[in-house]
């Protein structure tokens, strides 16, 4: 199997760096930006009613999952298939069974560093939004 640059076609299965397609994709890109987007409207809510520093930290959930499934619409990979042993370059519900054991075991690996990329970048932007001023 030849593997493709991230800016090829989306419709090749690569253990640990593709797994999902267009219409896959497209339903993490939302997910994104609803998560990123209630952390804002949180934060600002926040803000607004000039609730303690410490309960800043209540952003955390939704950016944490905002990031990561925005970094799954880029990196055309899906954290959940990736655990499940799961693909899908089709219509949505379409998934797909990874047989090959050094596959699945290829995209645990790449579901959980990317768990932890998109985390550690939450808890740094919600440690900076804790410690600015009231």
């Amino acid at each position: 199997m030849q593997l493709r640059n991230l800016d090829d076609a989306t419709d090749t299965y690569r253990p640990g760096a593709c797994n999902i397609g267009p219409d896959e994709i497209a339903r993490r890109r939302r997910a994104g930006m609803a998560g990123v987007g209630i952390g804002v409207a949180i934060a600002v809510g926040l803000v607004v009613v000039g609730a303690p520093a410490w309960t800043r930290i209540a952003i955390l959930p939704p950016l944490a999952g905002g990031i990561i499934s925005l970094e799954q619409a880029r990196r055309r990979f899906c954290v959940g298939f990736a655990m499940a042993g799961l693909r899908n370059f089709g219509a949505l519900g379409g998934q797909t069974s990874v047989e090959d054991d050094s596959a699945r075991a290829a995209d645990r690996r790449a579901a959980l560093l990317m768990v932890l990329q998109g985390t550690l970048v939450a808890a740094a932007l919600t440690a900076l939004f804790v410690l600015l001023p009231a």
